[in-house]
């Protein structure tokens, strides 16, 4: 039976196909895709333990990608997981001080977006073909940090689309701006805009709510689609890498067939964790979903009290990708937890625009029982890399140990001490400054490509490529924009 996707907005349930859901992104009314129901795992966990992860990959997709043939999922899962990827495996295992690190910075940008980014180019241009679109397709995403590299690597050169990433000018480490500014490609744009990410991604998605300038686009042969983590291409595939990660673990025989374990995700804009959430309603075996903050806590709160309030002041931390006041994924989990009820839904999220907050109902938060939340300050982020390396020699950055820090708090507060996987989502090259100031403070003062080569010495790891190649590389992208401005760059980048 095929899968089909509503609008958490939409009153009458209208019903698309996966392709068309990839398409557009996000839904005409402005709500987002979600599935009409969870599918099941139909493949024992005891042979999903004997599969690759391209093998995997294929038997959660076929799920929910329901109109994709075997052949064009498998062709686009085998260009996506090929050898952009530095470690066969794709996302290894890593066993440090009590809990096992999933490593999903092995792919081409370092950072866990290449795990989804790598495979929605294919994704997106095999869903064009199979509804006949004959537009250019625009990708017009904003990013906290990694999700710009890693889409702008997705679809560089890709024939028939053009990507425009904005950013918050100061709101990125060195690293990723470098990686940003420097993309090859006729098809990319990256522009800086002087406010936060939320400002951005808010602008986005008023560009993808105007229907007049969706007009305009269409005169001149051009649509929007999304590679945020709004789009369900970029949420399906990262649904994957937890079943692998339980499959490695029973292969390993770290757990039995059926044993529960917890899974912690360091959480900004609540894809990551929401396509766990998905993937123990599929039937995995997980029982806690720990979600962790940083010192923009709005989720953290939420958590404790069901209310979502982002009325507060916005912090820039040494885990920028996580800072987010708005995160744009819990619509999803609302939508959920309110009975797949899109009026209940487009309430509380006509609510949060308006006055910056909702609340949610007593019957909702007793639906959120398997989540915990927690958060980190700076300086506990600090201090657990410090601690881990000093223990371990594992060196980790700054969203996985904010993520590895609320871990210990859950441990600290409830005694459970099942297997757990934490979800490292970046690699620690990518934040080389908090990173090995951390672990000591004589190192704040070295310039980023110093501090490279310390790092590499200091955790025996070879220099990922993705830094080689932007040592010397020469910045091509250097537009700065006032948010307002936004939408006449889109226009001028494309010539309209």
């Amino acid at each position: 039976m095929g899968i089909n996707y509503v609008s958490t907005r939409d009153l009458n349930k209208t019903e698309v196909k996966a392709s068309e859901a990839i398409l557009k992104g996000l839904a005409d009314d402005g709500g987002l895709f979600v599935p009409t129901s969870v599918p099941k795992l139909d493949v024992a966990l005891t042979d999903l333990a004997k599969m690759s992860y391209q093998q995997v990959a294929y038997e959660v997709l076929k799920l929910f990608l329901t109109d994709f043939t075997r052949e064009e999922l498998t062709n686009c899962i085998n260009r996506a997981y090929d050898s952009k990827f530095d470690t066969e495996e794709i996302a290894p295992l890593t066993y440090a001080d009590g809990a096992y690190f999933l490593e999903l910075f092995h792919g081409s940008t370092i950072a866990f977006k290449d795990m989804a980014l790598s495979i929605l180019p294919h994704l997106m241009i095999t869903s064009a073909r199979k509804n006949n679109i004959k537009n250019d397709i625009v990708i017009l995403t904003a990013t906290s940090g990694d999700t710009g590299k890693a889409a702008l690597a997705g679809f560089a050169g890709v024939e028939g689309t053009k990507i425009v990433v904005f950013y918050p000018k100061n709101g990125v480490s060195a690293i990723q701006e470098k990686q940003m500014v420097t993309q090859k490609g006729d098809n990319t744009h990256v522009v800086g805009i002087k406010g936060n990410f939320d400002q951005a991604q808010t602008g986005v998605k008023q560009m993808f709510s105007d229907k007049g300038l969706e007009a305009k686009l269409d005169g001149a042969g051009y649509q929007f689609s999304s590679a945020n983590s709004i789009n369900i291409g970029r949420l399906v595939p990262q649904i994957a890498y937890y079943v692998f990660a339980y499959t490695r673990l029973l292969a390993e025989e770290k757990i039995a067939d059926g044993d529960l374990i917890n899974v912690v995700v360091p959480t900004g804009n609540f894809g990551n964790i929401l396509a766990a959430y998905y993937a123990k309603n599929m039937g995995l075996p997980i029982d806690k979903l720990i979600c962790a903050s940083n010192e923009n806590k709005v989720l953290y709160d939420f958590f404790m009290t069901g209310e979502y309030d982002r009325n507060r002041e916005f912090m820039l931390t040494n885990s920028p990708s996580m800072d987010i006041l708005i995160s744009s994924n819990l619509e999803r989990l609302i939508y959920h937890i309110a009975g797949n009820d899109p009026a209940v839904n487009a309430d509380l999220m006509a609510s949060l625009r308006t006055t910056g907050k909702y609340q949610i109902t007593k019957e909702m938060k007793d639906h959120l029982d398997s989540f915990f939340g927690g958060y980190t300050t700076e300086d506990e982020t600090a201090q657990t890399i410090k601690n881990l390396y000093e223990k371990t020699g594992y060196i980790i950055d700054t969203h996985t140990a904010v993520a590895a820090h609320v871990y210990n708090q859950y441990k600290d507060k409830t005694g459970d001490d099942k297997p757990t996987v934490i979800a490292s989502t970046a690699s620690p090259f990518k934040f080389t400054r908090a990173v090995m100031g951390a672990i000591d403070p004589v190192y704040e003062n070295e310039e980023d490509f110093v501090l490279v080569d310390k790092l590499s010495e200091l955790g025996s790891v070879k220099v990922p490529n993705a830094i080689e190649e932007i040592r010397s590389a020469k910045v091509l992208h250097d537009t700065v924009v006032e948010v307002d401005d936004m939408c006449p760059e889109v226009l001028r980048f494309l010539g309209i």
